[in-house]
């Protein structure tokens, strides 16, 4: 069997792709998970894998993701939208049309002109009905993976990881919390005997790769990146601009627990730490820049069904041709080459 560790990330309706992914390692029965640590959607597709898994072994992890991403393309969408479904463009055209669509100019505009403590309780996280009906004492229970959930804490600035019986809706929308889109989601925190405010984690851990460091987990760390390492086009338009400073701060955590890992792995390879004092993680990565530079913040920000279902076949794309040429290299040798990443 071999084990390894899932970390993944966050991105809105883009982690769609991770979907994909997931369901395509799902089938592999050699293949077993042992821990995830998620940011925002990456969150949310752990908390559904697991409660899946937990039930009805990987037939009911895959069909609690197809359940949840389901309820995500469910929700209420303006008659824009709707067409745009039916109409089925290109990526590119579907991603140019929604952005300059006047139901986004409108909610970005709001978005960018008021606070969202302006609507007081009326404006809800959409995800809250969806986890609501997740089974959450298996998402905090010791079967399955481990979890671990990241969330920033608006007042430290500093990253919270939740894990175990932390993990509560709550805490996933936590995670997921836009602060220019939705209120700081509050949770007591028994640790400092006070109520903690939170931001999307995306902004101090998308996702922390440290808490799957632990001595009992396998070496190997799977990322499933959905944020564009490298944008071709300079961005020029406000929107496009906010985008690409989003998507880097949000990598900006990645890679310097990537450039850890790389010194580490240095420093053991120099013998200047001895075998065995600090963990040799093994790095792998699966993305689609390609098609991820072809989309923009509009198909992060509003989930269209076709888009979901083409975001999860490009994962499930992605993931097999991982395997197929990296399936052997798992639990020997690293597939990223993190020096090259950072020269």
């Amino acid at each position: 069997m071999i084990k390894i560790n899932l970390a993944l990330q966050g991105g809105g309706a883009h982690g769609a792709f991770t979907w994909g992914v997931l369901d395509r390692i799902l089938e592999d029965e050699d293949i077993e998970i042992a821990a995830i640590s998620g940011t925002s959607a990456g969150a949310l597709n752990a908390a559904a894998l697991k409660s899946g898994m937990v039930k009805d072994g990987r037939e009911g992890a895959r069909e609690a993701l197809a359940w949840v991403w389901g309820k995500v393309g469910a929700v209420p969408q303006d008659g824009f939208t709707q067409w745009l479904n039916m109409w089925s463009p290109s990526n590119q055209v579907l991603a140019d049309a929604l952005e300059k669509s006047p139901a986004f100019a409108a909610m970005d505009m709001m978005q960018r002109m008021m606070s969202p403590y302006v609507y007081g309780p009326l404006l809800k996280n959409p995800l809250e009905g969806i986890l609501n009906q997740l089974d959450f004492a298996s998402v905090c229970g010791v079967a399955g993976p481990e979890i671990h959930i990241c969330a920033t804490n608006v007042r430290s600035g500093k990253i919270r990881v939740f894990a175990g019986k932390e993990i509560t809706p709550e805490a996933i929308m936590a995670s997921a919390c836009l602060p220019t889109v939705f209120q700081a989601v509050e949770i007591f925190d028994p640790k400092t005997g006070q109520t903690e405010a939170y931001w999307d984690g995306g902004y101090t851990g998308n996702p922390a790769l440290y808490p799957l460091f632990l001595p009992h987990l396998p070496d190997d760390i799977l990322i499933v990146n959905i944020n564009p390492l490298y944008r071709q086009e300079l961005p020029t338009q406000t929107q496009s601009i906010q985008n690409r400073i989003n998507e880097i701060s949000f990598n900006s955590s990645l890679f310097r627990e990537l450039r850890a890992i790389d010194f580490v792995k240095r420093l053991l390879i120099d013998g200047k730490l001895p075998s065995g004092t600090m963990k040799d993680v093994l790095v792998h990565m699966v993305a689609d820049d390609a098609l991820m530079n072809t989309l923009n913040v509009a198909t992060k920000t509003v989930a269209i069904p076709v888009m979901l279902q083409r975001l999860k076949d490009a994962g499930r794309t992605a993931a097999d041709q991982f395997l197929t040429a990296h399936k052997a290299d798992l639990n020997k040798r690293s597939t990223v080459d993190l020096t090259a990443m950072f020269s």
